[in-house]
């Protein structure tokens, strides 16, 4: 019979000194519990903040540590719930072990991995830490009766209703599935902004002494409700800026794509349903298949070659979906979609204006797919992923689950209503992150045309009342959400061999008509609740492009820094874009632009274009040279006539809507001349500074 462990200190970084139990060293010192010491709880956050490589090991002492000061808290102060050591003892071992099945990378493996591998599984983390709990009482010998292990697991789940003889305010301590407040995301909430350099600030020990049972729920004091508020918010953040980054997310594909290459041969996502396989289930997978050298590993290490040479899928396009319009993204925004769309806008066309006045741009010079490789343009090289990002309560406002109680009324708890904490506050709790990837950098410019071609169309399906609608309407979850007469609406639709001549600019949002905007009435009797924002047509379209973003289609993501440093010799296709004529100058009415040496010029005269690099100081003609040039800019220029229009293209110089006539030759409007930035502004080829006739006098000229 193994020897009782003494209990012991550690010393943690955001919760001080931990004294730990000999009943909880046992848990401890096991496999399946060191185990956690190689799985990060951030997943591939760290490849973006380095800080963030704390582990799963770490959080699982914290949430313990919480977890019974919170139960002692209760047993001491509220003596008459009758919470029992045992009691104690349970929850404090819930929070230690909730995250034994944890696979590697965290949430990339149970909500990422699993369901692409094992579709029919079903599975989760929890039923993990289950299954490797069982199996640490197993192999420990621990003593814990059949009752006691029942409940554990229970906490875990945050399922009263497995063990409904025990305390249910207990089961919002670990784990609440009732209004998300408990322990485990106080300690990672301050865990993972601390780790990662941006502390957010709050009070664990605060707001763990601010719990009070009543009606067998946990209430909170209501001068802490602002700092819960704040503790949700922070959750907020920490999604959209840390867990659920562009690069961090762009390496969680990469992993993903590599364990699925893998899967055949090593038969990974099976080891699920073995404890034993699962105990070396870490994140260090990734060097096992990187280190081997069976040839059936080759793609899965050529994925993950990539990611420390920071060669990553590309981030394509990005915007914010707002809630309501959630389901409208997410049915129409495909890869199968983009691709088709891609397709069509790549068939070659002619230019046409129709009676001299706008041209349509789908028929617009477009980039020729013919001089791509064999199968460029795949649809398994598009990604299309939608995050979403909520405080913790979908849509909603989480503290409208919570119950509190004041000093002066200590055993009454009630909502909180509005006056009782800040009331700036978002009008809807949850948003959708949508960013589209490409795994082929060639030909990101491209799959950013097919996306914004689809946005193009569901603007013209949806109309006005996807823009302008109620937003303030409950949405039911189940309910699928559609807008005006869109169930009767037939689906999108794009061809490979035609083009939609509806589609607008790809460097513009896509226009909808603009209801006028209805004042607000002003009445001595006007209640708050009445009052609704009025839409502001200036905000723009759900569908509207993010023009931030905007590249040719021609633009190729530049490659790593080690891809770079490599000088590519081998011979280049010419396309045919390269020989367009670009027709009227690209620079206005002044001939063209000059910029700073190390930057690309685009001079033109009356007999075409040409190009003169500012390192080399050789004209050349653009079809002698290598410059991309976005098609569709050219029809625009040639739309526009040189009228200043302000478009986000390449030769813009940084500015989204500043014309180009204003910028070569219109005088400022302070009367001096625009400064010569390196990244910003232009100035005509030959420019040169004026002197006037009594300057020249003065010198003696």
């Amino acid at each position: 019979m193994p020897a009782v462990p003494d209990s012991r200190n550690i010393k943690d970084p955001i919760h001080g000194l931990i004294e730990v139990s000999s009943l909880l060293v046992q848990f401890i010192d096991s496999e399946q519990f060191q185990r956690l010491r190689g799985v990060k709880q951030l997943g591939t956050t760290s490849h973006v903040w380095p800080g963030g490589s704390h582990t799963r090991f770490e959080h699982s002492l914290g949430v313990a540590h919480l977890a019974r000061q919170m139960v002692k808290h209760l047993q001491m102060s509220q003596p008459e719930l009758g919470i029992t050591d045992r009691e104690v003892n349970c929850v404090e071992i819930a929070g230690l072990c909730h995250d034994l099945g944890h696979g590697p990378w965290s949430h990339v493996w149970d909500s990422m991995f699993i369901p692409r591998a094992l579709p029919e599984a079903k599975w989760t983390h929890e039923q993990g830490s289950e299954m490797m709990f069982d199996e640490l009482i197993k192999e420990k010998k621990i003593k814990i009766s059949k009752e006691d292990q029942d409940f554990v697991k229970a906490l875990i789940r945050g399922d009263h209703a497995r063990t409904a003889n025990e305390k249910p305010f207990l089961f919002e301590i670990v784990a609440n599935s009732r209004n998300g407040l408990d322990v485990d995301k106080i300690d990672y909430i301050h865990r993972d902004s601390h780790m990662t350099g941006d502390s957010i600030h709050l009070s664990p020990e605060l707001l763990v002494k601010s719990a009070r049972v009543l009606d067998n729920q946990i209430c909170y004091n209501i001068k802490n409700a602002d700092q819960l508020y704040d503790l949700f918010n922070s959750r907020f953040k920490l999604h959209k800026s840390l867990y659920n980054h562009k690069s961090a997310k762009a390496v969680e594909y990469m992993i993903i794509d590599g364990l699925l290459a893998a899967e055949p041969y090593m038969k990974i996502a099976d080891r699920i349903r073995d404890p034993k396989k699962f105990l070396f289930l870490t994140d260090s997978i990734m060097e096992t298949i990187r280190a081997s050298e069976a040839p059936e590993l080759q793609e899965a290490r050529d994925i993950f070659k990539r990611i420390p040479l920071r060669d990553l899928y590309k981030c394509v396009d990005s915007k914010i979906v707002e809630w309501q319009h959630r389901k409208i993204f997410e049915e129409n925004v495909t890869p199968a979609k983009i691709v088709q769309a891609a397709l069509a806008l790549s068939t070659p066309s002619t230019p046409s204006t129709e009676g001299g006045e706008a041209m349509s741009l789908s028929r617009s010079a477009s980039f020729d797919t013919t001089m791509l490789e064999p199968d460029t343009l795949k649809e398994a090289d598009v990604i299309v992923d939608l995050s979403v990002i909520h405080f913790g309560q979908k849509d909603k406002n989480p503290l409208d689950k919570i119950r509190f109680y004041s000093k002066r009324r200590p055993n009454e708890s009630r909502k909180a209503k509005r006056g009782d904490y800040s009331g700036v506050r978002p009008e809807c709790f949850a948003e959708v992150i949508l960013r589209i990837y490409t795994k082929n950098p060639a030909i990101l410019g491209l799959v950013q045309a097919g996306y914004r071609a689809v946005l193009a169309e569901m603007a013209s399906k949806y109309g006005d009342e996807a823009t302008y609608g109620d937003d303030s309407a409950p949405m039911d979850e189940d309910k699928e959400f559609t807008f005006g007469n869109a169930a009767n609406t037939p689906p999108l639709s794009v061809s490979a061999s035609t083009t939609t001549e509806s589609t607008p600019a790809i460097n513009e949002p896509p226009t909808t008509p603009k209801p006028k905007a209805k004042p607000l009435g002003h009445s001595r009797n006007g209640s708050l609740s009445n009052m609704k924002k009025t839409p502001d047509p200036a905000d723009g379209s759900p569908f509207d492009i993010n023009e931030f973003n905007t590249v040719p289609k021609t633009y190729r993501a530049p490659g790593s820094p080690s891809r770079s440093a490599k000088k590519d010799n081998s011979p280049k296709k010419t396309s045919s874009l390269e020989s367009l004529d670009l027709g009227p100058s690209i620079g206005g009415n002044n001939g063209g632009f000059e910029s700073r040496p190390g930057t690309t010029r685009i001079a033109s005269g009356s007999n075409g274009s040409s190009a003169k690099t500012g390192g080399g100081g050789n004209t050349v003609t653009a079809s002698e040279s290598r410059t991309q040039v976005d098609p569709v800019f050219v029809g625009l220029q040639q739309q526009n006539k040189g009228a200043g229009v302000g478009l986000n293209n390449p030769f813009s110089g940084g500015g989204l809507s500043q014309g180009t006539q204003g910028r070569q030759g219109s005088p400022s409007p302070t009367g001096k001349r625009p400064r010569d930035d390196d990244d910003q502004q232009l100035k005509p080829l030959g420019a040169e500074k004026s002197v006037s006739p009594d300057t020249k006098r003065r010198k003696g000229v």
